[in-house]
Order: C-alpha cells, then structure tokens, then sequence
C-alpha cells in the first residue's frame, strides 16, 4: 500500500511540473516530466534513482519559482503570503515524493534486470 502511495504521490509531482514548464513555454522539459512518469513502473533501482534525482531537482525549481514570484509581486508592492504559501507546499509535496519512492525494489542486491 506504501508503495503505491509513494508512486502515486511522485506521478503528481511529475505531473504538476510538466504543467509548470507548459505553462512558461518550455516543451523539451514538459515533454520529459510527462514522459518520467513511466519510469514509475521500472523495477530497477536505478529507476527510482533517476526519479528522486528529477523530484529533488523539482523540489528546487519550485524554491527558485516561489522566490521569483514573491520578489516581483513585492517590488510591485502587492501582497505575496498566499503565492508563498501554495509554492511552498508544491515543494514539500514534491519533495516528500523523492523521499518516500522506495529505497530498493531489488529483493536480491545480486540480481540485475
């Protein structure tokens, strides 16, 4: 049941920043969010791996975006707690994605697919 919590979690994540980078115009990397949501379904280690590598450099983009929204919206002297808010949580559900995709899938270490 975890397991499919976690990857549920992680294909929303993936799926909320392929909508962030349609949203500024950025095709290649709407593309590549879309398409990393099958990598869901890899057993492999590595898998996981590459996923928790891309949600943790989401959980970035997230940070990077929350501060250049609040700082126009400040230099225009309009409010921005609400937009911090929402961006902040997007990064905490993004990055608690990356942390609970499973550690190992492998049941044997030895064994390579």
């Amino acid at each position: 049941m975890r397991a499919i919590v976690s990857r549920a979690l992680a294909g929303l994540a993936l799926l909320l920043l392929a909508a962030h980078f349609y949203r500024a115009g950025l095709m290649p990397l709407t593309v590549l969010c879309a398409m990393l949501v099958g990598l869901l379904f890899v057993r492999a280690t590595w898998g996981q791996r590459v996923l928790q590598a891309v949600l943790a450099l989401g959980t970035l983009e997230w940070l990077r975006t929350a501060w250049v929204f609040a700082a126009a919206r400040a230099a225009q002297g309009q409010p921005y707690g609400r937009l911090l808010a929402i961006l902040g949580a997007v990064a905490a559900v993004t990055a608690l994605a990356a942390l609970l995709l499973p550690r190992s899938t492998l049941r044997n270490p030895r064994e390579f697919r």
